[in-house]
């Protein structure tokens, strides 16, 4: 590919996904007579996703090393006034990096599916979910304008619906994807009233029109208040990304996720959905730059959600969850990072992030099928033997998690602790504390989950709830041991321990200091340095590393792995011991800070009755009761009158007469005096 991109090609990467998705859809499921079998539906989608994985990389290539750059609208859907509504695409360094990332994911998660969904009866509906949540994430990365970004974000939101509640027949997985549904529909509320605001007061829906605009919009206040019409776009644009990428108060929909099948938990949790939100947030810098309130606003409710969103990570039993309240966490430090201005940090941990959690996610489905679907870890322990590569590759994805020197995740982490700590918004300091005490409670929680499933006595002979022959997902097996998963599983788990290891150290210098970002972020180096201390302070990704030893976060993150194997491996009493001491904190964080209590007790019940006051109030007694039945009771009473004067007998009419001429009279009498 030349340094001119192709608009065909462009449109070649998400339209590939597209096909596939159709095809397994229709043609692999009972919609469409079932003409094609499981290999082929699954031949299809992952072809098609293999082919936009290989054009996004031909495409980063002549970003990346060629300049080539691509802005045009392909289609205009219509125009409103002077309001242009447009599908079109904008390829740069970020769209092109988050390409490659989606893709890829995608593809080893394609890859990973045909194991683990091997028997399920919904085997071809699920690839070709599976393929329609890739077209969509790319439709949103490569969007040049609100409308587009703004389908592509409902697009996601309404797969991930499908996905979650992938197995229609459990409670509760439907009462999960109804959770992320309605909890989603609250942040993108604010999200179209972002859009909205931008868009009548900037006449555009272009991203590179409304940036142009960027100075006159920060002159105008939002009418009837002295507010800065910027920071209330910017606010609504955020709350999009809070439900979106799961932020404190909108996150309680993203644990519960997990009564999806595992492979959707690595493409919403990794590098799809959930990501969405920090993407956006890195595209709009040019007007969040505009706002310090807004910045402010976006590190507090990432800060919260980094520390205490880590905090639950610590009691949770189940394997999947752990990893999920890790995602939440992860999310809160590239929230911390985008209210830092260090944008480019932010994506950087987004990459990274993205590869190594997706490992953790379908290395977690890997010891589910390997301990016959058994997802409690305290009746795991020893499997390390039994399942060698899911072991190496496990430990190479928590060693990146927690911020290891010279793994991918310590380059990006790193990066946004010293970030925050160099900023000087008034948030920084509550902030800076809890990317810091976040490392240590990252790191106790992910070898809590690593200790108790790969090393220490085996105990999955011990579990209560232990089932054999046939389980959840149609396998059958009559193993009582666990057992190394098949390659189509092992496979991706090695792909992706690559970049799990070696990204951060090849992407550190051109990403965050060098000119892959130029023109694309937009950082006010006069009001915000933040970028420029970084640069200052950094002499090469292998100084860094070897420099991280004397720093906090290293010392923290070793804390909290000494700690979780003194108490999980060495005196396995002291947790209990801890629980029943601290009981009403770990109350609080079993019922996960009440919140779930809440929104289902106080502000639904509060909705509920509300309705059910308009309802009885408004509904029936106003509109029914006074309009509808009010009027025609007064008309009737009316026409009764009239039906009593116009009786047809002559008396009576001339009484009325009479009684006129009388009126009358005694008007005039009275009148004339």
């Amino acid at each position: 590919m030349s340094a001119t991109l192709s608009a065909s090609t462009l449109l070649a990467v998400p339209l590939a996904p597209l096909a596939g998705s159709i095809l397994a859809g229709i043609f692999g499921t009972a919609f469409g007579g079932n003409w094609i079998g499981r290999r082929l539906s699954h031949s299809l989608t992952i072809l098609g996703v293999f082919v936009a994985f290989v054009l996004s990389a031909l495409t980063f290539k002549s970003v990346a090393f060629e300049g080539a750059r691509f802005s045009e609208t392909l289609y205009t859907w219509m125009v409103v006034g002077g309001l242009k509504m447009e599908v079109g695409f904008l390829i740069d360094s970020l769209t092109a990096m988050m390409m490659c990332v989606v893709t890829f994911v995608s593809l080893m998660v394609h890859i990973y599916t045909i194991g683990y969904m091997e028997e399920d009866e919904g085997y071809n509906r699920f690839f070709a979910y599976i393929s329609l949540f890739t077209f969509s994430m790319l439709m949103l990365v490569m969007s040049n304008n609100m409308l587009q970004l703004f389908f592509g974000w409902e697009a996601v939101g309404l797969v991930s619906y499908l996905l979650i509640g992938f197995w229609f027949n459990k409670p509760t997985a439907i009462f999960a994807n109804m959770k992320a549904f309605l909890v989603n529909r609250v942040g993108d509320f604010g999200f179209i009233l972002g859009i909205g605001l931008l868009a009548a007061y900037g006449g555009t829906l272009n991203y590179a029109e409304t940036f142009a605009k960027a100075d006159e919009l920060a002159k105008l206040t939002f009418p009837g208040t002295d507010w800065m019409l910027i920071t209330v776009a910017c606010i609504c644009l955020f709350i999009g990304a809070m439900g979106k990428s799961a932020q404190f108060p909108l996150h309680v929909w993203l644990p519960d996720s997990m009564e999806g099948p595992t492979p959707i938990s690595a493409l919403i949790h990794a590098a799809t959905m959930v990501t969405a939100g920090i993407f956006m947030v890195a595209r709009m810098s040019p007007l969040f730059e505009l706002s310090d309130t807004a910045l402010n606003f976006i590190m507090v409710i990432g800060a919260i959600t980094a520390l205490f969103m880590g905090f639950l990570g610590i009691i949770q039993n189940d394997i999947k969850r752990v990893v999920a309240y890790s995602t939440l966490s992860q999310l809160g430090y590239m929230t911390v990072a985008l209210g830092a201005s260090a944008y480019s940090v932010a994506v950087f941990h987004l990459m990274t992030h993205a590869f190594f959690k997706a490992l953790l996610f379908l290395a977690a489905g890997s010891v589910i099928m390997g301990m016959h679907h058994n997802q409690d870890i305290r009746w795991m322990g020893g499997v390390r033997k039994y399942m060698p590569i899911t072991w190496i590759t496990s430990l190479i994805g928590s060693l990146a998690l927690i911020g290891t020197p010279f793994f991918a995740g310590f380059y990006s982490k790193d990066s946004i602790i010293e970030a925050v700590h160099e900023s000087h918004l008034p948030a920084a300091g509550f902030a800076s504390f809890a990317v810091l005490a976040g490392v240590f409670v990252t790191a106790f929680y992910s070898f809590r989950l690593y200790f108790l499933v790969f090393h220490g006595k085996e105990r999955f002979d011990q579990n209560p709830d232990a089932h054999h022959g046939h389980d959840d997902h149609g396998h059958h097996d009559d193993h009582h041991e666990p057992h190394e998963s098949p390659w189509v599983v092992t496979l991706p788990l090695v792909l992706l321990a690559i970049p799990s290891v070696i990204i951060g150290y090849i992407g550190i210098e051109p990403m965050l200091f060098g000119d892959f970002f130029k023109d694309v972020i937009f950082v006010d180096g006069e009001k915000h340095q933040v970028m420029e201390e970084l640069a200052h302070a950094f002499h090469g990704s292998a100084a860094m590393a070897l420099h991280a030893v004397s720093t906090a976060p290293f010392w923290l993150a070793l804390a909290g792995v000494a700690l979780s194997y003194y108490m999980y491996m060495i005196n396995p009493a002291l947790p209990a011991a801890i629980k029943s001491a601290c009981k009403p904190i770990y109350n609080l964080l079993e019922n996960k800070y009440y919140l779930d209590w809440i929104n289902e007790n106080i502000i639904a019940r509060g909705a509920r009755g509300l309705g059910l006051g308009l309802w009885k109030a408004g509904d029936q007694a106003i509109i029914d009761g006074a309009v509808v039945n009010g009027s025609w009771k007064l008309v009737g009473w009316v026409a009764g009158l009239v039906r009593w004067v116009q009786s047809g007998y002559i008396y009576h009419y001339a009484l009325v007469m009479i009684l006129g001429v009388f009126v009358f009279m005694t008007y005039f009498v009275w009148l004339n005096k």
